[in-house]
């Protein structure tokens, strides 16, 4: 089992001493809800490291904007050069949701500039928690934002072992594609493979710069390596390595065939519903839309939106939460929220301001009901999803102290 290993040469001095040892005694007792207090400058940062050096449990760290997240993310990477400190943002440089204006019967197509590294970061940042317990990830709020599920990720990866003859080189090829990795001879790039007689390159999509060179000798696999992707230069050689799926909207065949049923079962019940309305304008859109959309996913196991009709993917009941990245922790897994008095705001409005923009989608044909429930969380399924929290701020509300006193009551009250 990985530990955290904090690599410092300073020492907790003035009231950071107490505050950890309090802190690190209140996770260990059972207390949910803790706020650490401390103005700017303060050393919050070094008490929090600190803390997650104590616990050793798989951490996130989430905050209000990418400025202060890059810059967490870079003092904890210092903190801990050893263990898996990851980094979950927006991959959007630029980002236009898709919307309709009925007043002016303008629709706005979703239009995204995807930032490739950032999306490598998020990729590793779900592979570390799926492979590591030494897991720490710095994160916006867009960690409420639906993923890909947990369960599904995982039951796409593909483990390999050296000596295996468990996976032979074509069903290697074809559990690649079903993992959304494009097969290439020129272009050899994040998320595509490369085959050269009995060698196979895959261009993993993390945060390193790293493929992974599979040799085989007949149906065994001879030896594994991982590569600079450009050189072709042996970084290291493993015995073992797990590859996860290009994307995090990754499903399986069968549940991407289960899905297309349940997709157009329900899409006839809504263009019906359109009909008795007199829209028929709307049921010819939605019913378009959605046959192109499923002849794109039952080809290539992916679509443009696909996110919209994540609940037939997932199988979820209708008005359902999304996953999430906190679906992706473990249930012992240890939350602070940075600058929590900002934080904490920006999570509650999330939910109402996502739903009124679908709206308009679902009334006017551009979208199916299941765009409703690609959502952040509501609130109360934040906090529902949060194991033990400790809120960081230079002025926290009266919320999040009301909240840490109740814990610490409910936990006294549980032992005296």
């Amino acid at each position: 089992m990985n530990k955290f290993k904090l690599n410092s040469s300073y020492k907790p001095s003035g009231d950071q001493p107490k505050a950890i040892e309090l802190l690190t005694l209140g996770v260990e007792s059972g207390i949910k809800h803790q706020t650490l207090v401390g103005a700017t400058g303060t050393g919050k940062t070094f008490t929090m490291a600190n803390i997650i050096n104590n616990l050793n449990r798989p951490t996130i760290v989430i905050s209000h904007n990418k400025t202060l997240a890059a810059q967490l993310y870079s003092e904890f990477k210092n903190f801990f050069p050893d263990n898996a400190v990851e980094y979950f943002v927006s991959y959007y440089d630029y980002y236009q949701p898709e919307a309709y204006v009925p007043q002016k019967d303008l629709y706005i197509e979703k239009d995204a500039d995807i930032n490739e590294v950032i999306e490598r970061y998020r990729n590793s940042a779900t592979a570390a928690l799926l492979t590591r317990k030494d897991v720490l990830i710095v994160a916006t709020v867009s960690c409420i934002y639906g993923l890909g599920n947990p369960e599904e990720y995982t039951a796409l990866s593909l483990s390999l072992k050296v000596g295996s003859n468990d996976v032979s080189r074509d069903q290697l090829f074809i559990r690649l594609r079903d993992m959304l990795y494009e097969r290439t001879n020129t272009d050899f790039s994040i998320g595509t493979f490369r085959v050269r007689g009995d060698i196979v390159d895959v261009y993993l999509p993390l945060s390193d710069d790293v493929a992974l060179r599979i040799e085989f000798f007949d149906n065994y696999i001879e030896s594994l390596k991982t590569i600079n992707p450009l050189t072709g230069e042996l970084i290291s050689k493993v015995n073992s390595f797990t590859i996860f799926p290009a994307k995090q909207y990754a499903s399986t065949s069968e549940s991407i065939k289960r899905a297309i049923s349940m997709i157009f079962n329900d899409l006839e019940v809504e263009v019906k519903d359109f009909e008795k309305q007199g829209k028929m304008f709307e049921a010819a859109r939605l019913r378009q839309r959605v046959n192109y959309d499923m002849e794109i996913l039952q080809e290539t196991g992916y679509c443009k939106g696909i996110e919209n009709y994540s609940r037939y993917l997932e199988n979820r009941p209708v008005g359902s939460p999304p996953s999430t990245l906190l679906d992706y922790f473990p249930s012992n897994y240890l939350m602070f929220i940075d600058e929590s008095h900002i934080t904490i705001p920006q999570v509650r409005a999330m939910f109402n301001g996502d739903l009124s923009r679908k709206k308009n989608l679902v009334e006017f044909g551009f979208r199916m009901r299941s765009a409703f429930d690609n959502r952040p969380l509501k609130f109360e399924e934040f906090l529902m999803r949060q194991n033990q929290t400790i809120y960081v701020s230079a002025t926290p509300s009266e919320w999040e102290l009301k909240m840490s006193m109740n814990s610490a009551k409910d936990v006294l009250d549980k032992l005296y």
